[in-house]
Parts: C-alpha cells; structure tokens; sequence
C-alpha cells in the first residue's frame, strides 16, 4: 500500500467508526442551535472539500512540496496517532460526547485522561492528523483546506467554551485557567 491510500484508509476507517459511535451517547438537555453552529459547518465543509482535492498530477505553483517515501510515511504515522488520540478522548468522555454544542443531564467538567492535557482533545487530535495529511500532499489546497479547517475548529472550539461557561459555570472557568485549549503544554 502507498502513504495516500493508507491516509485516505485511516480517515475513512474514523468517519465510519465515529458515525457509529455517535450512537453511543446520553440524549441533550439543551442545544446551541443550528444558527450557532452554522459558522463552523461551513467552513469544515469547505476546508474538507479542499483537503481531499487529489494530489497526484499537481505541478508547478499548485505542487508546494513533494514529500520523498520515508516523510510520507511518517505523516501516515502522524494522521494514525491524531485520530487514535481524538478516540481516546471520544472514549474517555464517554457518553456526554456529541457531534454538536450541547449539555447533557449531570453534565460535568471532564479534566483527567486526555481532557488534562487539553480542553479540546478531540480538536487537538484532528488538527495533527489534518496538518499531517496536508504535509503529505504538499498542495495548495491541503494547505487551504488545513488553515480553512482550523479556524472552523477553533471557531467551534469558541462557542462549545462559551457555552459550557453559561451551563457549568465556575467549574468550567477554573478548568480554563489550568488547562489549554488545544495544545498540550501550552499556557492555559
């Protein structure tokens, strides 16, 4: 197998497994909304269209970079650790996970496992397996894709803090203080 179907495995083998897993959760007590979350979806939408567009056949400005056997290698490692690491935080929240911005019933702050690293590691494990994919292809529109998606991530990331702020409180304030938001080891 070479790096790019073993790339394009890795994140088909995720959308699958989180699309079953999204089963597995407690139902809302109370949601953002769609008009909340529509800033966010649309710029995950773009940025994935952008981040698939094929990578063979590209020359000149549209190829930036052509990363040799050995450092597609490593990016495959590197989109493989990124989604084992959003996994482990997906299995570690448990059922107060979901795919959109809401509370469940006993709704808590979650600060130990991976959630004691970063606020978001959900987040954090997809920006290193979406930053890998994209140094893997070593195209302009990886590299659009990548920037178009973090910002959808961050914006999320945004709203799901200010959300859990009005529903958990000081709770949620005081994790944030301890705690960073997507980058294990950074300050808080």
């Amino acid at each position: 197998m070479h790096p790019g179907p073993a790339i394009a495995a890795l994140w088909l083998a995720w959308i699958v497994s989180w699309a079953i897993a999204a089963f597995w959760s407690d139902p809302a007590q109370k949601r953002a909304g769609v008009q909340t979350e529509l800033s966010y979806r649309v710029l995950w939408l773009v940025g994935t269209v952008l981040l698939v567009v094929p990578a063979h056949g590209y020359v000149g400005r549209l190829r930036l970079w052509m990363p040799n056997l050995t450092e597609a290698w490593i990016c495959v490692a590197l989109v493989a650790i990124g989604i084992a690491f959003a996994w482990w935080a997906r299995l570690h929240l448990g059922r107060l996970w979901s795919g959109t911005i809401t509370a469940k019933a006993d709704h808590h702050v979650v600060d130990t496992g991976p959630y004691g690293l970063v606020r978001h590691p959900i987040y954090t494990g997809l920006l290193l397996s979406i930053l890998a994919t994209m140094a893997a292809k070593g195209t302009v529109w990886g590299v659009a894709g990548a920037a178009v998606l973090l910002v959808g991530i961050v914006i999320k990331a945004r709203l799901e803090e200010s959300f859990l702020r009005g529903e958990l409180g000081p709770a949620y304030d005081d994790y944030a203080k301890r705690v960073p938001m997507l980058v294990p080891f950074a300050p808080a």
